[in-house]
């Protein structure tokens, strides 16, 4: 098996896409973090909690049942709560989500402010 990482500016689905017509396919795509959070979402308390929570879920979207995406935080990290365990450790704050219904958490596009994903899935402003 070969396992490659990359950073890649497109869209997801241009991704998927291109894997795809290589022969390849996506294992976990991994957001890339507000610079302030990068050390949090690195650290091996998330890894352990992230992990242990999507086994809990049976790595199903708690939303649609779909196979998930990303464990989102109910209360949105920000610099003032990033250290605080209550709030990024809790699994009362954790829900497991699919790419669509994520999106559709934060309003249909992006976490990150005035983005959007469009109907072909490239990240655009909004």
């Amino acid at each position: 098996m070969i396992v490659a990482v990359c950073i890649f500016t497109g869209s997801y689905n241009h991704l998927r896409l291109s894997l795809a017509e290589a022969g390849l396919f996506l294992l976990e795509l991994i957001p890339v973090a507000q610079e302030w959070a990068k050390a949090f979402y690195k650290s091996g308390a998330w890894l352990k909690c992230r992990a242990a929570y999507i086994q809990s879920v049976f790595g199903l979207c708690e939303k649609c049942g779909r196979p998930g995406w990303i464990v989102h935080h109910k209360i949105k990290l920000t610099p003032g709560n990033i250290n605080d365990p209550n709030v990024t450790l809790n699994w009362d704050n954790l829900e497991y989500l699919c790419q669509d219904c994520h999106n559709r958490e934060h309003g249909g596009g992006s976490t990150a402010d005035g983005l959007m994903f469009d109907e072909r899935g490239d990240l655009v402003q909004r």
